[in-house]
């Protein structure tokens, strides 16, 4: 068997080679750490020890960008001592432009500077407050999908024949770890925040009477109620006083989402309680004002309650800042407003009561402002008017509170329902 031709390789062919090499087992190393973990508080640890250990380093920092802010700031420092990083993390932040890692912040391209010294754009109050030295230091900005995400930092490298690209590669890699770390926490909390949101919607939906029908002698109450978000600050509620009543509520609590869910149950307990014990609203009224001023500063809500003498048709009306209702009688719709105390929860006040005695076939249309607020794309607002006027031309349809949702939702079609709807009808006689 012939004996294979040797080859002589030049010595620094090899050393490239070997080189090479050792880089790509560090890439290949690199990855499978980063791909250990997609919890962003493990893997920034893992990610600075890596670097720190790869270049010798004393120490190792990534500063995150802030879009709000339009800064960057301390998330990951090792230094040597722990109360170090953590006076970094909570003390120092950087604009754009500042500092050496602002600098590579802001143009997006990398720095090696083995004297810092002498370099003006060396930020030294860090070195002030930790008393650690910066003697060297190696900057790489982190870029994903999504734009900036911050900057690197090794600081005083003990290695000095490494290569920048190798660095740079590897930075790559960190900011496309970091990016999918963010994106699975985001995924979890927005799932945390769905189940939420599910099981705060599910209790709301529990204060609400089981049914939104009730009849009862020759009165007939129905209600309607769509919240913006899965949970929202709308109210409706029918009870009975004492024997030969009927007590109708509708209210609308400040703001929406889980505060105002929130705050709707608070209330509505508040309301089963008094309002059997008290068979006047106006009192009813004045009792969950002075509760509602313990409520949480900027929290408020307006309401329409009334009590129905089911044997005479005679109710009795206050009104806490609510809007005006819609009164259907003898064939005409006439929007009707009747003397109001302030939204309960904002100042100490006696509420005013008004008899409203009832005529058979009299409808009452009562509604919250997510009704006449909402608004077409054309940011159009559609009004009371329009709702008073379709209710004019609708007075003889059977399901007109649905009518008028309806009406509404195509008025607003294509945009986003911003407040709660709710509609409550008291019928008498029909």
């Amino acid at each position: 068997m012939a004996e294979e031709p040797k080859v002589t390789v030049p010595e620094g062919y090899m050393r490239n080679i070997e080189k090479k090499v050792d880089d790509l087992k560090l890439l290949i190393e690199v990855s499978t750490l980063l791909s250990s973990t997609l919890e962003l508080d493990e893997l920034m640890p893992l990610v600075m020890e890596k670097a720190k250990n790869v270049m010798d380093a004393e120490a190792c920092s990534i500063l995150f960008y802030n879009r709000e802010t339009d800064k960057l700031e301390f998330e990951v420092a090792m230094c040597g001592e722990d109360s170090a990083s953590e006076i970094l993390k909570k003390t120092v932040t950087l604009d754009m432009g500042q500092g050496i890692a602002g600098w590579v912040a802001e143009n997006r391209q990398p720095l090696i500077i083995d004297d810092v010294r002498k370099d003006n754009r060396f930020f030294q109050d860090a070195d002030k407050i930790t008393g650690f030295t910066t003697r060297g230091i190696i900057a790489v900005p982190l870029i994903g999908r999504s734009g900036l995400i911050g900057v690197a930092e090794v600081i005083n490298p003990g290695k000095k024949d490494f290569d920048p690209e190798i660095f740079q590669l590897l930075c790559r890699q960190f900011a496309i770890a970091i990016e999918n770390a963010r994106y699975h926490k985001e995924s979890i909390q927005r799932e945390r925040l769905r189940q939420q949101l599910e099981i705060a919607a599910s209790l709301q939906k529990s204060f609400l009477p089981e049914s939104p029908v009730l009849k009862k002698g020759k009165a007939t109450v129905s209600a309607l109620n769509i919240s913006a978000s899965r949970v929202g600050g709308d109210i409706y509620d029918f009870i009975e006083p004492v024997d030969g009543t009927l007590g109708i509520l509708i209210g609308d609590v400040s703001g929406k989402g889980i505060s105002a869910a929130l705050y709707m149950a608070k209330f509505i307990s508040d309301f089963r309680h008094v309002s059997l014990q008290i068979d006047r609203p106006d009192l009813t009224l004045n009792k969950l004002n002075a509760l509602a001023s313990r409520a949480p500063m900027g929290m408020f809500l307006t309401a329409i309650y009334g009590i129905l003498d089911l044997a005479k048709g005679n109710l009795l009306l206050s009104v806490a800042g609510h809007p005006p209702f819609i009164r259907i009688s003898r064939g005409e719709a006439t929007v009707t407003t009747v003397p109001s105390g302030p939204p309960l929860g904002i100042v100490p006040t006696e509420y005013p009561v008004t008899p409203i005695p009832l005529e058979i076939g009299d409808r009452l249309l009562f509604l919250t402002d997510g009704v006449f607020d909402a608004k077409n794309r054309g940011g159009e607002r559609i009004g009371f008017e329009k709702i008073a006027d379709f209710t004019r031309e609708h007075l003889q349809d059977a399901q007109l509170v649905q009518g008028i949702v309806d009406y509404v939702e195509d008025f607003s079609k294509g945009t986003e329902r911003a407040d709660d709807l709710t509609l409550v009808e008291l019928r008498w006689g029909t």
